[in-house]
This record gives structure tokens, C-alpha cells and sequence, in this order.
């Protein structure tokens, strides 16, 4: 693609997919096997290869991602997590980040974020710890990694888990890691809307081999099929057919199809193209809203992979979103709010056991005022100069 395909719009995703995609698809139909096998074992090691991990686990979606890393936190008699513990969570992202948490009974503990990063504001993360307190899920938001040095210290310093939702930061990097390596584990999403799509689809990186044994055992079932006859998970006895169906986790049935698993393959090998794209990208959205003091972008934090780009109003554009959101739409500009907003306000909140500050101030902000359009990875520059324009002339 290149920067007229959007002459009539801005949306906010497209698709990275090309002959090969469709041929790896095709290869899938003809061998006639389309649950989870060779291919997804492959893109597993591709995967965990490409970002430096010892281990790649995939799963069906981000969301099941997310809850089978606190199912075999919780699970893992190695790790102090269970029931009653406090998990510290930013106020802002997205609704699966906080339900396995719900779901294991942990207690979310909300932390406001940086409205310049909108990462965690890790001075108000330390603040908020209590005895109780036992792990930080952290979330790298719309590509922008956290500061990573200060996240691991401060885990380091009080003794806590370290997990890492990394479902929009595919490719980011900071002090030299990439983003969804620095935890004990990290979670990816292959959405379509994401850098990589392989329809529907998850990864877990770790660099833990029990962990990544039982989260193979928590994605089918919780049984031992699929693990080495020797496990950290539990041994199988050498009767072949006995150990088929042998259950020793309550696991779930959260596997990704074979299609996904040889797509998967093909998107790697293009993650540093796909990236740099977005990035030079954002050397022009930065440029060209240097000068607009109506509305606040992301601030980068080490080497953002720019899932899309964020718009928090402000000075005369400051409480007049809707308004920003019609105008876009009348340019074929897709927006969406950032991610969320302040999920606190979220009616579901009712059914989460969780622990709010009085005020969240920068989440608010976000809730009230913030909004983002899409990123890709090809030049859109003339996509950008749209957006730019209508922002310039409302303000």
C-alpha cells in the first residue's frame, strides 16, 4: 500500500497479509489437518526466537493469553499468589487485563497512570502497596513499552511478581528488552488489528520451562497430553493410552488453530519491517503535531512500536470529544476511545472485588478527553496531514 490508499479516509487498521499468508492458508486446506499441530509448535519457536524468550505458548486470543499466565501464576506452587492477594493494575486498558484476575480472586488494585506515556505511573504504583500487595500486571499501552529499568526495580525492591500485558506493543523496546520479555511472563495478541494478525490468535512468552509446561497444560484441558514423559507439571506413567487423557490442572480449551499457527509463521519474518513502518510513521505525527498545544500525544518511552496514535484534548479542545469524534467520522477518520479510558467507570465494576483510589485524576482525563486513531505499516503521511487538519481547524 502506499499513501494515497486512503484518499477517501484514515481507517484504523489494515491488513499486513500478502500472497504468502494466503499460501500458507491454502497449504493448511490441502494437508487436511486444521487443529493445533506442527505449525503453531513452529510458530511458537519463531516467535519466542524473534523477541529473545526461551519459550512461546500460543493460544487462540490475547484476552486467554492473559488468563492463562495468572491461572499458572496462581497454580505455580513456586510463586506466593493466591486468592485475597492484591495485583497492581493501571487504571487505563483494556477489560481482560483485570477479569482473570477477578476470576482467580485476586484483587485489583488501580493505579492512575502518566497521562504522557499512559503507562503506569510507577511512583504511584509504590505508593499503593500494601502488605498484601503480591504482583504488578503491567501494560505496555498503544505500542509504548514502560520504563523498564524503574518497573523491575521497583518489583525487585518489594518482592513482587512481575507480569506484562503486552497485547499493543508487539516490537517495543526499552533498556534494551523487548517489551513482553522483562516478566515472569508476557502476553501478546495477533488480532487483526494488531502488528501481526493471524485471524485470532495469542502468544505467552517465558523463559521458565515448568512455566511453560503448564501453561501447555492449562491451554488443553489441564491434561498431560503434549508434555515430555519427565515434567515440572506431573509425570506421565509410559502407558501411552492411559496418559491421553490424564487430567492435572483445571485448564480450559483455549488452543489456536493450525491456519493460525502457519500464518503466525509468515508475520514474524515481518515484524522489523512492520515495525520500522509504524515508526517512521510516527516521526511524522510527532512533527506535525509539535506545534498544536490543543491536544497532548503519547510521549515515547524508549522504542515505542506505535500501535496507533493518541489524542488527549486539551486548552480549547478540552471537553469537546464528541465533537472531535463527529468531525473525524464526517473525514472517514475511524477513532476510538483510548482503549477504555478509566475502566473504573465501567459498569462491571460491580462484579470486581478491587481496590480504588479516590481520585484518578490522569485516568479521567483519558476517560474525558483521549481518543486515538490508526497506525500502519506503510507511510501515511497524507492520513496523518487529515487528522491534522481537522484538529487545527476545530481548535
Amino acid at each position: 500500500m502506499t499513501d494515497d490508499t486512503f484518499d477517501s479516509g484514515f481507517p484504523l487498521a489494515t491488513s499486513s497479509w500478502d500472497a504468502a499468508e494466503y499460501g500458507a492458508i491454502q497449504r493448511v486446506v490441502d494437508s487436511g489437518r486444521f487443529t493445533m499441530g506442527p505449525l503453531v509448535a513452529q510458530f511458537e519457536r519463531d516467535f519466542a526466537s524473534a523477541f529473545g524468550a526461551g519459550f512461546g505458548v500460543m493460544v487462540n486470543s490475547g484476552s486467554s493469553a492473559n488468563l492463562l499466565a495468572i491461572a499458572a501464576a496462581v497454580l505455580d506452587e513456586r510463586v506466593d499468589l493466591q486468592a485475597g492477594d492484591e495485583v497492581l493494575v493501571p487504571a487505563v486498558s483494556w477489560a481482560t487485563t483485570y477479569y482473570p484476575l477477578q476470576q482467580y480472586g485476586l484483587i485489583p488494585s488501580f493505579v492512575d497512570i502518566d497521562v504522557d506515556t499512559l503507562n503506569l505511573d510507577l511512583s504511584l504504583a509504590e505508593a499503593a502497596i500494601t502488605p498484601r500487595t503480591k504482583a504488578i500486571f503491567a501494560v505496555n499501552l498503544l505500542g509504548n513499552p514502560n520504563d523498564f529499568a524503574a518497573l523491575t526495580a521497583l518489583a525487585e525492591r518489594h518482592g513482587l511478581l512481575l507480569l506484562e500485558d503486552n497485547c499493543e506493543s508487539l516490537g517495543a523496546k526499552d533498556d534494551g528488552r523487548f517489551a513482553g520479555t522483562v516478566g515472569a511472563m508476557g502476553t501478546f495478541s495477533a488480532f487483526f488489528s494488531h502488528h501481526i494478525s493471524t485471524m485470532e490468535g495469542g502468544m505467552i512468552l517465558t523463559d521458565d520451562e515448568a512455566t511453560a509446561q503448564m501453561l501447555v497444560s492449562l491451554r488443553a484441558h489441564g491434561w498431560t497430553r503434549g508434555l515430555p514423559e519427565k515434567n515440572a507439571v506431573h509425570d506421565k506413567s509410559g502407558d501411552e493410552w492411559d496418559d491421553l487423557f490424564r487430567f492435572v490442572l483445571p485448564g480450559y480449551n483455549v488452543r489456536p488453530l493450525e491456519m493460525s499457527g502457519a500464518i503466525g509463521i509468515e508475520q514474524i519474518q515481518k515484524v522489523p519491517s512492520l515495525i520500522a513502518g509504524r515508526r517512521e510513521n510516527a516521526v511524522y505525527w510527532t512533527e506535525r503535531f509539535a506545534d498544536l498545544d490543543s491536544v497532548r500525544i503519547q510521549r515515547e518511552q524508549g522504542e515505542s512500536s506505535w500501535f496507533g496514535f493518541s489524542l488527549v484534548l486539551e486548552g480549547a479542545l478540552a471537553g469537546r470529544r464528541k465533537e472531535v469524534v463527529q468531525a473525524f467520522a464526517a473525514e472517514g477518520i475511524e477513532s476510538r476511545p483510548i482503549v477504555a479510558g478509566n475502566f473504573t467507570k465501567n459498569p462491571v465494576m460491580k462484579y470486581l472485588d478491587a481496590k480504588v483510589p479516590a481520585e484518578l485524576p490522569a485516568a479521567d482525563k483519558i476517560h474525558e478527553d483521549g481518543l486515538f486513531v490508526g497506525n500502519h505499516h506503510f507511510p501515511v503521511h497524507a492520513g496523518i496531514d487529515r487528522v491534522y487538519d481537522v484538529v487545527a481547524k476545530l481548535s
